[in-house]
């Protein structure tokens, strides 16, 4: 099972660099759509990696119906509703900044909560 948490921590990584790149990107780095364009594809690939490959590590040495589980299955669904947001609105050239910023932090922020959960597991 080493494999599967290897893989599973690589994805969260991957989730990471998505968060940096916006991050840039919102802070007014100069970038081209491909630059996004890898950074969605980045999230895509980890946030499946990290939902599936967590799903498994779960059945195997936890309850799936713990509580951090839920949480962490809860949170990885907003963040990822909050990233197709921000996506939006940084391609849209017409967007204001500023609400490409607030949907990317309030990501970030949950993307962090995330962490947490993984690291400390309350309740477990």
């Amino acid at each position: 099972m080493e494999y599967v948490l290897f893989f599973h921590v690589l994805a969260a990584f991957m989730l990471l660099g998505t968060v940096v790149v916006y991050s840039a990107i919102v802070l007014g780095a100069p970038h081209d759509t491909l630059t996004a364009t890898v950074a969605d594809r980045l999230w895509d690939v980890g946030g499946l990696g990290t939902l599936v490959l967590g799903i498994w590590l779960a059945l195997d040495d936890y309850d799936i119906l713990d509580g951090w589980i839920i949480g962490a299955i809860v949170l990885w669904i907003v963040a990822t509703v909050l990233g197709v947001r921000s996506r939006m609105l940084v391609q849209d050239d017409g967007a204001v900044r500023g609400q490409a910023a607030l949907f990317h932090w309030v990501r970030a922020i949950v993307v962090l909560l995330i962490l947490y959960l993984m690291i400390f597991k309350p309740g477990a």
